[in-house]
């Protein structure tokens, strides 16, 4: 079986946060001390994907790869994909079908952050899925503005209704979709909307009706933020704040979750915090580089530029 593949779909207009977002993408503003993309690209080193998809409007995309390169100062490979106009969440599969090359992948969209304290088990637990969907659900107190998911008590889904005037429970469906080999070709068999998109809520429903549609909880301790608004933005990156210097570590840091993996080394480590070293996030990873006890090397040390 092929490894699993990541996507982030950092696309679209950013509507709702005009004027802010009428010069910059929504996934490039800052979440307190790392830009947005940060955190859902961390959601996917932490699943263990090593090669990501960005999906991004065609403007943007010289300024993601100005900000991430092509991944190898991570270990990671990062590949490119414009989306022309945001035609639905389930477009992505469509666009990224060459890149997947019939490997199962994980979405997370551009917006979305994740943070919780066994949120790495959960998507290993999510990775061992072979057949079948997956979705991670989170409780809200208003169910009628979100995707609502119904499960039973082994995690299988019961029902998704799009917000629902009667919702049959308080669990919303967040940015975050494991799906197996077959994502893009379902994605390619589905009609538009109403609205005129490709709707991810349809794509799932083709899992659902097979009854391969799983359902993990982000429960009690977890925190999810959908920073589509000033409000959410805000709040986000407040959240951010408190707990970092609460406790003394940083949520999104790509680089140590890539040092953490093994993706790269102390030296590589330091060598990437060099430029940033008079900031607080490039001394956290200083200090993580001076922390390390020298190892035998079992490779050669990548050149980074």
């Amino acid at each position: 079986m092929k490894k699993r593949k990541g996507i982030v779909l950092a696309g679209g207009s950013g509507t709702r946060l005009h004027p802010v977002t009428l010069g910059v993408s929504k996934q490039l503003l800052p979440v307190y001390d790392k830009p947005m993309i940060y955190h859902p690209l961390s959601v996917l080193l932490t699943a263990g994907v090593e090669e990501v998809a960005i999906i991004t409007t065609p403007d943007d995309q010289p300024a993601f790869r100005r900000l991430l390169g092509d991944g190898g100062a991570l270990g990671l490979a990062y590949e490119y994909i414009a989306q022309p106009s945001p035609d639905g969440l389930a477009q992505a599969y469509v666009l990224a079908e060459a890149f997947l090359d019939g490997a199962p992948s994980v979405m997370v969209l551009g917006d979305n952050i994740f943070h919780g304290p066994h949120l790495g088990r959960l998507l290993a637990e999510a990775d061992r899925q072979v057949l079948g969907a997956r979705v991670f659900g989170h409780p809200v107190p208003d169910p009628s503005r979100y995707g609502i998911i119904e499960a039973d008590a082994s995690g299988r889904a019961l029902s998704l209704e799009e917000k629902p005037a009667q919702p049959r429970s308080n669990l919303a469906a967040t940015g975050l979709y494991f799906m197996d080999h077959e994502a893009s070709a379902r994605a390619r068999e589905l009609r538009p909307s109403a609205r005129g998109e490709l709707e991810i809520t349809a794509l799932l429903e083709t899992y659902l009706a097979e009854g391969t549609l799983e359902v993990s909880w982000l429960g009690q301790g977890y925190a999810w933020f959908d920073t589509g608004t000033h409000d959410s933005l805000l709040e986000a990156a407040a959240f951010v704040r408190t707990v970092e210097q609460a406790q003394g570590f940083k949520i999104g840091c790509l680089e140590e979750i890539a040092y953490r993996r093994g993706l790269i080394d102390a030296e590589e480590l330091s060598h990437l915090a060099q430029p940033i070293a008079r900031t607080g996030y490039g001394r956290h990873l200083l200090d993580l580089a001076a922390a390390a006890q020298p190892a035998p090397r079992k490779r050669e040390l990548r050149r980074i530029a």
